[in-house]
């Protein structure tokens, strides 16, 4: 589903060449649970970036779903990345005025679609937060609030999580609360899932380690899965039409 051959990405500076990517290839199964490991300036969120369409590679080889990014026109890319893409960061990103089903609404009012209150609502029920919809984000705890940026990724049914440190701002056991819904939406569901982490005990619920230094890939493990990934339909041509 994701291929990188060869993927740089230099940023230029006053002081010289940054590398932040140095020659990465990877490839990623539909279905996937993986985390992409790494102290901070490995290169791991760059390369989250790039798979999620946010930033373009320097140099390099980018397909997703056989289709090769560089060819596409930007607003393609942007609607692809809307469609197949669900988003989580360590800061949760809510709207402090908004609800929490008002915030799982919010990709589908930028797609435009009409069931938006019916579809938060089923989001939220998925994460176990039905009965927290009214809320705003200061009524609610840091795992309740992670919860709910966990039902805005999932309210487009994307084919792709990225979560950027999801549980570097929680405590243990809500941490591993929040795992546990990755690990259920890729095993049940069938969602690929890439968390970048820099913690082990984190690294471990996932069925593949990816592990990153000076922008390069040093190490990928892989761990025995209790289902194979299944296969989805390719959503890249159906977005470029």
């Amino acid at each position: 589903m994701i291929h990188l051959e060869g993927i740089e990405k230099v940023y230029r500076t006053d002081a010289g060449e940054v590398r932040a990517l140095d020659g990465v290839s990877l490839d990623v199964r539909a279905g996937e649970f993986i985390a992409i490991m790494g102290a901070s300036g490995s290169g791991k969120s760059t390369m989250m970036n790039i798979i999620g369409l946010l930033d373009d590679p320097t140099a390099g080889i980018y397909e997703l779903d056989g289709a090769d990014v560089s060819k596409l026109d930007d607003d393609t890319r942007s609607r692809l990345r809307g469609r197949l893409f669900g988003f989580v960061f360590q800061s949760y990103n809510l709207v402090p005025r908004m609800t929490a089903v008002e915030q799982v609404e919010l990709p589908l009012l930028y797609q435009r679609r009409s069931n938006r209150r019916a579809m938060a609502l089923e989001a939220l029920e998925r994460v176990g937060l039905a009965d927290r919809a009214s809320h705003h984000p200061n009524q609610l705890s840091g795992g309740q609030q992670q919860r709910v940026a966990i039902a805005r990724s999932l309210v487009v049914h994307p084919n792709v999580i990225l979560a950027d440190e999801p549980t570097g701002a929680l405590d243990t056991r809500t941490s591993e609360e929040v795992m546990g819904i990755f690990e259920e939406l890729a095993r049940e569901q069938q969602i690929t899932v890439v968390v970048v982490t820099h913690e082990q005990n984190i690294a471990d619920f996932t069925n593949r380690t990816v592990r990153m230094r000076d922008g390069v890939i040093i190490s990928d493990e892989q761990r025995a899965r209790a289902t194979a990934p299944a296969s989805t339909t390719p959503v890249v041509s159906e977005v470029a039409r």
